[in-house]
């Protein structure tokens, strides 16, 4: 990866980031206990959304760095993580924790939880040691891992709170648009998606890349 290559996937989860912090910002006081997403209120898919910033800065040892990480891509990142953090129960009652976690003052919680990670990052090298559940990877096959997660979580919360969708998320959503075709790919429905994307078929209920 060049080096330009690996300021855009950092500019993305910043912009990621800053565009969720956005959105969360115009939740007003009686919306937190709205719909959010499926079993979640609006408070738990923030919370849930949160994660992403959390898990940067729980997993990520800034004074370690790998050559050989377990995983090398975000595309691995995911079909790992298939294979073992998703089982539905206990994704929905991080998703409440994490929302209680927020607080009396959610606006501010999420500002300065993205204001810690930004600086965290920023102050990482791309080859620092990403050590999650699923394995062990570096900070810049992790990051778009991270902006995925801000950018399609941003987009639920704009559907649950009728925010705008904030011009800082369209960077991450091309970059999320385009690992969601490699995710595609590598699991063999290329076909599908593109034959839908032209609109010439339908994807089944319930499809997913991930």
């Amino acid at each position: 990866m060049t080096s330009a290559d690996a300021a855009a996937v950092r500019q993305s989860f910043r912009d990621a980031a800053t565009a969720f912090v956005d959105v969360v910002a115009a939740v007003g006081p009686d919306d937190w206990a709205k719909p959010g997403l499926g079993v979640w209120t609006v408070r738990d898919l923030a919370g849930h959304a949160g994660r992403a910033l959390v898990t940067v800065e729980n997993y990520l040892d800034p004074a370690t760095t790998t050559a050989e990480p377990a995983l090398r891509s975000a595309v691995d990142y995911f079909r790992a993580a298939a294979g073992g953090l998703a089982d539905a129960d206990a994704v929905a009652e991080r998703g409440r924790q994490a929302g209680a976690a927020l607080g009396d003052h959610p606006h501010a919680t999420v500002a300065a939880l993205a204001e810690r990670v930004l600086a965290l990052v920023d102050g990482s090298p791309d080859d620092a040691l990403v050590t999650s559940p699923v394995s062990t990877s570096t900070l810049l096959a992790y990051l778009p891992t991270r902006t995925f997660e801000l950018a399609v979580h941003t987009l639920d919360l704009v559907a649950a709170t009728g925010a705008a969708v904030p011009a800082a998320l369209a960077g991450p959503l091309r970059a999320s648009l385009h690992l969601a075709v490699d995710l595609a790919d590598v699991r063999g429905h290329t076909a599908e998606v593109l034959l839908a994307l032209t609109g010439r078929r339908q994807l089944p209920p319930g499809f997913s890349v991930l």
